[in-house]
């Protein structure tokens, strides 16, 4: 069990949050929620004892061990992939090197021999001499392949190093385990074995995670970081969402009988523990929910900006050809005779198993660059605006003002402050905060500001590049709303399965091989579709 009394955490004068009293205990997955800068990751923090509170204590059982998610992708470079794995659990490396480095020694003395035998008993009792095995079959339930095993960690690739770190933490089985974004960089397979694994782990999981699919599938409970408090809900992110605005709901109805709102509770609840999709969690969710009364549900204080993205025009007959495109970045060839064509008002989902491959062909279309061979059509009523991964290529002249940079692509109807100001305070730029350079925005910042330049210039098709990143919960949902609202065409990659499911239409795997062209098909019906799992494997991708 671990223990939150009487937390507070204060910056420079500024309460983050206070008074916080929190029991974590085994069993449970706590997903941690909250707008950028509200603490997430600070709290997190303060849980592993690497920043210690203002106020207040954290504890845990004795004997309990944590693990957590190493962020550093170069802390490891000097050791085997084995070797940094088996670094999550530190009693247990040390004890082995100890006893590994007595060993060297010549002439071995009675002293060594009997140093060894208190090693090896404390060995034992950690479960050491089968940590090289769990070791690599974590290893292997994440893709890795054993061959890979005694490979030097500075040797990887970026992606296979996330596995390795995810492994280091998952590694050992321990009471606690800390999770900070443990999707970002994985592949669809990846995080479906995470998901398994952490939905049968019988120990404490905390973890921080914009993936909201993610998050429905191994949540037991949501931890609210809002307003200065942190707060704790039974469920998952579906069930925390749609418990607060049903909450709204029934303090709305003041003329309502209280039998008829606590009948619309039960069925909301009924409803939820219907659908859970683990059935260890559904179990323990089910026994959770069932407990819920309407006293226990409280609206949530979040704000969600305004996206609403509309046309000058209709497109017409055409809206995108790409024929034999090829493209080679760097001496490596990320695009080869890439060919297909996207069909008025489709949504189409660009995926690469190379995030570089997918940009490359976005820079291309969006005209930010040009193919080495091959051409890109574009339909003549077609109008196309580009929100880009890299902020550079969106902001050229990072210090103007917020206001004076959208005033550039305002009609002059829209170009006056008062009604640039209320589409900022809409995107949630509040009073003063139209006045900031761009240079001075955070990346979830930014992103709004992208989006707000979106909805004044209109174009019929939106090219947006992992439009979702940066942003927290709350912008993600209001601009996967948005999306599947808009009347024109879109062409965007994204790694967040629910906004991908929920607005493609069109898939589309682009490689140094060619592509993999689907329309009228989700993205869930692609991923499992057997010709395309087919073509996956023969041009060997992983997505």
């Amino acid at each position: 069990m671990l223990t939150v009394s009487n937390v507070s955490v204060s910056f420079t004068g500024k309460k983050l949050y206070d008074d916080v009293n929190l029991k974590f205990t085994p069993g449970n997955t706590y997903g941690v929620i909250g707008a950028n800068g509200a603490g997430k990751s600070t709290f997190l923090k303060v849980l592993e004892g690497k920043l210690q509170p203002t106020t207040g204590t954290v504890s845990m059982e004795a004997n309990e061990r944590m693990s957590s998610l190493v962020q550093d992708h170069f802390a490891y470079d000097a050791f085997t992939v084995l070797d940094t794995v088996m670094q999550g659990h530190k009693e247990l490396y040390d004890v082995k090197n100890q006893m590994d480095e007595i060993y060297t020694h010549d002439p071995f003395t009675d002293e060594d021999g009997i140093k060894v035998g208190e090693l090896s008993a404390r060995f034992e009792e950690l479960d050491g001499w089968s940590a090289e095995t769990e070791a690599a079959q974590l290893l292997q339930g994440l893709g890795i392949s054993e061959d890979q095993h005694y490979m030097m960690m500075s040797d990887l690739p970026e992606v296979t190093k996330v596995k390795v770190l995810l492994a280091q933490a998952l590694f050992g089985n321990p009471d606690i385990l800390i999770l900070d974004e443990p999707t970002n960089g994985l592949d669809t397979k990846t995080i479906a074995w995470l998901e398994d694994f952490l939905a049968d782990y019988q120990n404490i999981v905390i973890v921080v995670s914009h993936d909201r699919h993610f998050l429905n599938a191994v949540s037991t409970m949501i931890l609210d970081v809002d307003f200065g408090k942190i707060k704790l809900f039974v469920g998952n992110y579906d069930f925390w969402k749609e418990s607060s605005e049903l909450a709204q709901r029934l303090q709305s109805q003041a003329n309502a009988k209280k039998e008829e709102q606590i009948k619309e509770l039960q069925d909301f609840i009924a409803r939820f523990s219907a659908n859970a999709s683990k059935s260890k969690q559904a179990t323990s969710r089910k026994k959770q929910l069932e407990k819920i009364t309407l006293d226990d549900i409280q609206p949530s204080t979040r704000k969600y900006p305004y996206i609403n993205f509309e046309i000058q025009r209709e497109i017409g007959n055409d809206m995108l050809r790409v024929e034999n495109l090829s493209k080679t970045v760097d001496g490596v060839k990320l695009l080869d005779n890439v060919s297909f064509t996207v069909r008025p008002n489709e949504k189409a989902l660009v995926m690469a198993e190379n995030d570089v491959a997918a940009t490359a062909l976005l820079d291309i279309i969006a005209g930010n660059d040009e193919p080495d061979e091959g051409t890109v059509t574009w339909g003549v009523t077609t109008s196309h605006d580009y929100l880009a991964k890299d902020m550079n290529v969106n902001f050229p002249k990072p210090e103007m003002p917020i206001l004076d940079y959208l005033r550039d692509f305002a009609s002059k109807e829209e170009s006056d402050n008062t009604f640039l100001r209320g589409l900022l305070g809409r995107m949630l730029f509040k009073g003063e905060d139209a006045e900031k350079t761009l240079d001075v925005l955070s990346g979830g910042e930014k992103v709004r500001v992208m989006l707000s330049k979106l909805m004044l210039t209109k174009p019929n098709v939106l090219v947006l590049d992992d439009p979702t990143n940066h942003l927290d919960l709350e912008s993600i949902t209001s601009l996967n709303d948005g999306l599947i609202n808009f009347k024109g065409g879109i062409i965007f990659t994204s790694h967040d399965h629910t906004f991908a499911q929920t607005i493609a239409d069109h898939v589309i795997v682009v490689s140094d091989q060619g592509a993999i062209d689907r329309a009228e098909m989700t993205y869930d019906e692609f991923m499992a579709h057997p010709e395309v799992q087919k073509q996956l494997a023969e041009k060997n991708i992983t997505l």
